[in-house]
């Protein structure tokens, strides 16, 4: 399994960020070709101090190839393409696996 997670700094309108996120940009993954599975969370602290993301969103794909395969997709270029209308360059990406 290779999750590719996908980090949102704080937008300057978070309001603004989440009409974007829920009804633009996450309707872009389901077409996607590999996607496992696709979630999506706003983030919180344990001591109630702002934490250091706002969004965290996570694409999980079978092998490193359908990931490779799915984000060089139309769909996935679609989707890629979107990230700066809402979220501009607050944007940090990385995959793990097992």
């Amino acid at each position: 399994m290779h999750i590719l997670t996908v980090l949102y700094h704080h937008p300057a309108d978070p309001a603004a960020f989440d009409k974007h996120y829920e009804s633009t940009h996450a309707p872009l993954v389901g077409p996607i070709p590999g996607v496992r599975s696709f979630t999506y969370r706003h983030c919180a602290s344990l001591d109630g101090t702002t934490p250091p993301y706002y969004l965290i969103a996570e694409l999980a794909f079978d092998s490193l190839e359908d990931l490779q395969g799915g984000m060089e997709s139309d769909a996935g270029q679609a989707a890629v393409a979107d990230v700066p209308n809402f979220a501009g360059d607050n944007v940090t990406m990385f995959v793990a696996h097992d």
